[in-house]
């Protein structure tokens, strides 16, 4: 680790703090997705995260498993490797990269070296085999290494049920000086509060819903977007066009099997099961109950819908 980094204790930090110290700079969970290698978030998503505009993220199951099974991780890794670890309780800041931050799992006692502590569900174990394992993993170690000048770094991963990996990763100056450029970039639009560019990702347009979910009864000039609009009505009809195409293939596949479940071509397997889907006709049952009051189980979601038109 270099000598000069600095740390910010985290041993009597509760949860809120700790939320909010994580604001103030790029984490090694934060990289992936702002490169656009995260599924569940994006360059927009976290820039409006760091600027406040988004509420905390409630801890789900698989966050509180990843936490309380680090220890576990840990020690796994020590009895496979051989090595020994040590917590740090800090989150540790490099001068040279002052928009970023590292809270890592554990340090490599006697090597300069750190170690990344993962929990999957069985759905991923595919992602380990043959020696490989999801590039937001690498991406975070790749963070960690730039703040902490460490020469490698280890990962651990527990698949749930599976088994237990632990690979590798060793320093590399390029990709840590292009990771940094690109995070330094990102880190301006949160200094400038001006959000980075869409990028079509799911978690963009969640985000952008949440950010902006109240909505003023006016109308505002949407200068220069004429060929945006028409691009959008034209994907539109591309997109009903692909999927009357994708539902006639499933038609002549659906012929082909007939009445038998499962069918054989190659590679390929087709199956078209019974299935039985029950579903609760609310409007009946109130209606042959006339005296219950179910308001209160009524569950209300708002949003804005979007919508394009071309005016006649």
């Amino acid at each position: 680790m270099i000598k000069n980094i600095i740390r910010v204790s985290t041993a009597n930090m509760d949860r809120e703090e700790w939320l909010k110290w994580r604001k103030y700079s790029i984490g090694g969970s934060d990289a992936a997705a702002i490169i656009g290698l995260n599924q569940y978030d994006s360059p927009f998503s976290v820039w409006a995260d760091k600027t406040g505009k988004l509420p905390a993220k409630p801890e789900n199951e698989s966050m509180r498993l990843g936490r309380d099974l680090e220890g576990y991780v840990a020690s796994r890794f020590c009895e496979a490797t051989g090595k020994r670890v040590r917590r740090e309780k800090a989150m540790l800041y490099n001068p040279q990269y002052p928009f970023a931050h590292a809270d890592i799992d554990r340090w490599v006692i006697g090597e300069n070296a750190g170690l990344e502590c993962k929990t999957t569900s069985i759905m991923n174990l595919k992602k380990f085999k043959n020696g490989e394992f999801p590039p937001t993993y690498y991406v975070q170690c790749v963070h960690y290494m730039a703040v902490t000048g460490a020469d490698r770094w280890y990962l651990g991963v527990l698949v749930l049920n599976q088994g237990f990996y632990h690979f590798v990763i060793e320093r590399d100056k390029e990709e840590i000086a292009a990771l940094m450029e690109q995070e330094e970039t990102f880190w301006k639009f949160v200094q400038e509060d001006t959000p980075p560019p869409v990028d079509g990702i799911t978690a963009t347009t969640n985000a952008l819903e949440t950010v902006y979910a109240e909505a003023e009864d006016c109308g505002v000039e949407l200068f220069g977007r004429e060929a945006l609009l028409r691009e959008y009505r034209e994907l539109q009809e591309q997109i009903k066009e692909l999927d009357k195409q994708l539902e006639q293939v499933k038609q002549t596949l659906m012929l082909d099997l007939g009445e038998r479940e499962t069918g054989y071509c190659g590679a390929f397997m087709v199956t078209w099961k019974p299935q039985v889907k029950r579903t609760f006709d609310a409007k009946s049952f109130l209606a042959d109950h006339p005296h219950i009051i179910a308001d209160a189980y009524w569950k209300e979601s708002r949003f804005r819908r979007f919508n394009v038109k071309e005016a006649k």
